[in-house]
């Protein structure tokens, strides 16, 4: 069911079941036995919504499709962070401190723009930490293509980089980053400003 901003986004059985990959019947067992959240029209026909879908399907570890995570309320349907460093010692500080210090914070991690862009596509996270200085695609190549369309559903965007170029910031802007943070990292002030992205 495409997005229409008038009016909220609902699925009926059969596209449940599409998006979970099973046949129609086993969805409509799902609904009735209460095991996805649902109500019913003045027909009588089921309508899920996109974000008790996507809870049911988290449980289950069903793999959850673009689409379906572009469908929830703001396009994220939880508050995830994804770190994209080579440097895998501090992609993992990052990674801990993250994790422990910004409540409820799902952590992903990629080391090259590769990984990140399969990860992106699956976990679609609300949050992107990105070094510009990556093997394969860079992060100037990353911020490109999230930008060209919503398979990577839009995420906010850290640039953190070793760089030094007084036009770097001003050029990489334009990709649509919010927060530009320059190397060696302050921890304390890279949560707080997650903090801040993830209340918006």
């Amino acid at each position: 069911m495409p997005h229409n901003d008038d009016k909220p986004v609902m699925y009926s059985a059969l596209e449940v079941a599409k998006l979970c990959g099973v046949v129609n019947q086993t969805a409509i067992n799902w609904i009735r036995n209460n095991h996805i959240k649902a109500f019913n029209t003045p027909g009588g026909q089921f309508r899920v919504y996109p974000e008790d879908l996507v809870e049911f399907m988290r449980a289950r570890n069903i793999q959850i499709p673009a689409e379906l995570r572009l469908a929830c309320k703001g396009g994220c349907v939880d508050s995830s962070l994804l770190i994209v460093d080579d440097d895998r010692g501090l992609n993992t500080v990052v990674a801990k401190y993250m994790e422990r210090n910004v409540p409820g914070l799902s952590v992903y991690q990629a080391f090259d723009g590769f990984e990140a862009g399969s990860i992106m596509v699956e976990k679609m996270p609300r949050i992107l930490m990105l070094d510009l200085n990556l093997p394969g695609i860079d992060g100037y190549d990353l911020c490109r293509r999230i930008n060209e369309g919503d398979r990577f559903g839009k995420p906010q965007i850290i640039v953190i980089t070793a760089l030094e170029n007084d036009e770097l910031e001003k050029s990489i802007r334009d990709f649509g980053v919010c927060l530009y943070m320059k190397k060696p990292l302050n921890l304390v002030q890279l949560a707080e400003n997650i903090k801040k992205l993830v209340e918006k």
